[in-house]
């Protein structure tokens, strides 16, 4: 590692911590109902309009069970409209290209994938869907499915502010200030950036230019390209802001009509865990302590920090192939050294490895790099940030109340330690959380190792897997990881878009997102149902550096012991026999 890169990942790190206060802040005022200066006023019309087209009463709240349903009432509709214009987009408007309706599986799985803000992607996004489908589809379903953690996430924290309440707020209310005041003016400015850094945004679907070097095809010569252009910048933004992830052009951001100057890289590159690192002062300024934030964040850093190093101190020391080969593997001398393969060399080392830390961690799954490139060891770490649940800072509101779960859990670990009734912010934790907590933590891990396990059993599936030994292992781990977790990155290498992986895919996601945030809702209602219990002598301090270790501990420990024998079989087996 060098002085430059260990420096740039302390800036990238300092540049978050720093934003999360302000942004947090506004968030905190945002679903405490509290009046925003300007934005209250240009978009509050727009706002009150909306709820008279839902019909509902913002002011009503909802119990627990009714807030689930929902959640699961407007993903389920969400889920069907995009099916259908999946399937008939060959017969609308906007396909210069003429592309037909994707076939049923694949449908599926997109559909599944984008309303669960996963964002998977098996397809090429310029070879497969129109601009209509892009936008009226994917687009919109950025701003929704990150709206909806935002909303379960406002509604868990206010059952643990609340005492004896049976309810947690009116979702469609959340939803809308959600995408109205957060997602929106965020994404905004987000995609004015990166259309003044070069980044497309047009409704044409293609340019055709002369190319600088003429090159010969088939005993001719070939002058011009055709170049595939469309509505890029707006997606953007918004898979970057939202954790979706899910890009314009197959390549994602390592393309440059996505990503095409160092400042864009800088500013998607702070997207990615932005919001999920500010909601913490969000949580703390709701629960009246900005204290139990600043733990979350610093426990969520703790994790992030030392992988993002680790990631980067892989891929800076190359590979023994390359050294045989007679390749200089230390930077200076104007080249940078270490593992470029797969990585765009605008882009550099250092960049490609905090951006695959930070999409895993921030449950984004957007690439700049190809992560299938990565060495043994700097492919591991993104692939284990995901299997811990995707709560180092996680997807917009779905990072914060899984990682409030592990606090739980933290809690009653601490509590079964000393012989004490556990307590989190003043609330008893009691059978019922538990087992609610323990559904959402154990449900992910066992759908991604039971999906993967019958993929390299299934005929089909070992077909699917381009690279035999530890390396097929690593692609279809890191496949299911990324679906039953909801993160939407690629191992690559992994023939994806084949029946079997889409419906066992398509299955994952529907747990992952819904068998946490139910539970998520649940244990929400119960704490929100409570009297809060003032702090006694035996009482565990949740806002100091104790807490910050416990918590850590509890999230790596429970990643490890899940996943430590398939990395085995995978990535760690892969690294000894390199190094052999």
């Amino acid at each position: 590692m060098t002085f430059a890169g260990v420096l740039q990942v302390l800036l990238y790190v300092g540049i978050v911590v720093a934003l999360a206060r302000p942004l947090g802040a506004w968030m905190a005022r945002v679903y405490q109902g509290e009046p925003l200066p300007v934005l209250g006023r240009i978009l509050g019309p727009l706002e009150r309009l909306l709820y008279r087209v839902l019909g509902t009463d913002p002011a009503q709240e909802m119990t627990w069970r009714v807030y689930a349903g929902a959640v699961l009432l407007f993903n389920l509709m969400g889920f069907l409209l995009l099916y259908l214009l999946l399937r008939v987009q060959g017969w609308l408007p906007l396909n210069e290209a003429g592309f037909g309706g994707v076939d049923p599986d694949t449908a599926f799985n997109i559909a599944v994938s984008f309303v669960t803000n996963t964002n998977w992607q098996n397809y090429g996004g310029e070879t497969t869907l129109t601009h209509l489908t892009q936008m009226l589809g994917l687009t919109v379903q950025g701003f929704v499915s990150a709206a909806m953690g935002m909303a379960v996430l406002a509604a868990f924290v206010r059952g643990l502010a609340r005492r004896e309440s049976r309810t947690l707020g009116n979702f469609w209310a959340d939803m809308t200030r959600s995408v109205l005041y957060i997602l929106l003016p965020l994404s905004l400015v987000v995609a004015l950036v990166d259309v003044s850094q070069g980044a497309v945004q047009t409704l044409d679907w293609s340019h055709t230019v002369e190319m600088v070097d003429p090159v010969e095809v088939d005993g001719r010569e070939v002058a011009e390209q055709t170049l595939v252009v469309g509505p890029s910048a707006s997606q953007v933004a918004i898979k970057q802001l939202g954790t979706n992830g899910g890009g314009f052009y197959n390549t994602n951001s390592a393309h440059p009509f996505e990503n095409p100057t160092p400042l864009s890289n800088l500013v998607e590159m702070l997207s990615l865990i932005l919001i999920g690192a500010a909601l913490c002062h969000t949580f703390g300024c709701m629960v009246g302590d900005t204290r139990q934030g600043w733990v979350l964040l610093a426990a969520m850093t703790l994790v992030f920090v030392p992988l993002v190093f680790g990631t980067y101190a892989a891929e800076q020391a190359g590979t023994p192939l390359l050294a045989e080969a007679g390749a200089d593997l230390f930077p200076g001398s104007g080249q940078s050294g270490g593992n470029l393969e797969g990585k765009e060399v605008r882009n550099g080392i250092v960049s490609s490895a905090i951006w695959a830390t930070a999409t895993t961690a921030g449950s984004n799954g957007s690439v700049n790099s190809m992560h299938d490139s990565f060495t043994p060891l700097g492919g591991l770490v993104p692939m284990w940030l995901m299997q811990v649940g995707e709560v180092i800072y996680g997807g917009v509101g779905s990072g914060l109340y899984g990682l409030l779960i592990f606090a739980v859990v933290a809690v009653f670990v601490a509590g079964l330690m000393v012989g004490r009734t556990p307590e989190y912010l003043g609330k008893k934790i009691e059978p019922f959380e538990m087992k609610m907590a323990a559904v959402a933590i154990l449900v992910p891990p066992t759908v991604t190792l039971i999906a993967t396990a019958a993929t390299v059993v299934l005929p089909a599936g070992v077909a699917a897997m381009q690279d035999s030994g530890p390396h097929g292992l690593s692609e279809a781990l890191y496949a299911f990881s990324s679906q039953g977790n909801n993160n939407g990155s690629a191992f690559a290498g992994f023939a994806a878009d084949i029946p079997l992986v889409n419906t066992l895919g398509g299955i994952a996601m529907l747990f992952a997102r819904y068998w946490v945030a139910l539970p998520a809702l649940a244990i929400a209602g119960s704490l929100g149902g409570k009297k809060r219990l003032e702090p006694g002598p035996g009482t565990l301090a949740t806002h100091g550096p104790l807490f910050v270790l416990i918590l850590a501990a509890v999230v790596v420990v429970v990643g490890a012991l899940t996943f430590v024998p398939a990395l085995a079989l995978g990535p760690i087996v892969e690294h000894f026999l390199m190094a052999g």
